[in-house]
């Protein structure tokens, strides 16, 4: 079996054309990030893994509710609007929060190789979800934080083969991952896009 990243849905094979961001296979890469927390097994993420996991809910109840009008994540914000409640927008909107802060983090991560996962996260938090806390829940991810796990152990665990197989090379994984996290940013922007240029993002 290939290692962590080759074992879920890609964002860089998530469908992507003129009508939207296909709702299914967004929604499966998105549990590869959850299950990269699950990987990770730190208590620092337990707020950020059980955010993304209940707004995953919201949207793929919608889906299933009227799969037709939500094949693209824009389709299925467009036949919600009219509605009171706007239950999967609002989910949608927290999920690509919760994703542009991950994936906001790792990549500094990546552009910094002795750059400590603590001060990666620190740093994305405040470019990403801060804004969006209250100050006790600031303080609260703060001192979160300092429990990140090391650069190495995340680095091990995404070249060790699930199978218990030879792991692969970090420039092998580094390929990887740095393909995954392009994918996700170009799609966590082009959906948050539409939520501002739309005003779909307000009333919540």
């Amino acid at each position: 079996m290939a290692p962590y990243l080759q074992t879920v849905t890609s964002f860089a094979d998530v469908p992507v054309s003129d009508a939207g961001v296909d709702t299914v296979a967004f929604l499966k890469a998105a549990e590869g990030v959850v299950g990269l927390f699950d990987l990770l097994g730190s208590p620092a993420f337990v707020f950020v893994k059980t955010d993304l996991q209940t707004n995953i809910g919201k949207v793929r109840e919608r889906y299933n509710a009227f799969p037709d009008k939500s094949s693209t994540l824009e389709l299925l914000v467009v036949n919600e609007k009219g509605e009171k409640k706007r239950k999967a927008t609002e989910g949608l909107m927290w999920l690509l929060r919760g994703l542009a802060f991950t994936c906001k983090a790792l990549l500094i991560s990546q552009a910094n190789a002795t750059q400590e996962l603590a001060e990666s996260f620190t740093k994305a938090y405040g470019l990403t979800l801060e804004k969006f806390h209250g100050f006790l829940t600031q303080k609260a991810i703060a001192l979160a934080m300092k429990a990140c796990p090391y650069r190495a152990t995340l680095n091990e665990k995404l070249c060790a083969d699930p199978a218990g197989g030879a792991p692969v090379s970090e420039a092998e994984m580094n390929e990887g991952l740095n393909k995954w996290l392009a994918a996700l940013d170009a799609i966590v922007t082009r959906v948050q896009t539409f939520y501002t240029t739309g005003g779909h993002d307000k009333g919540f």
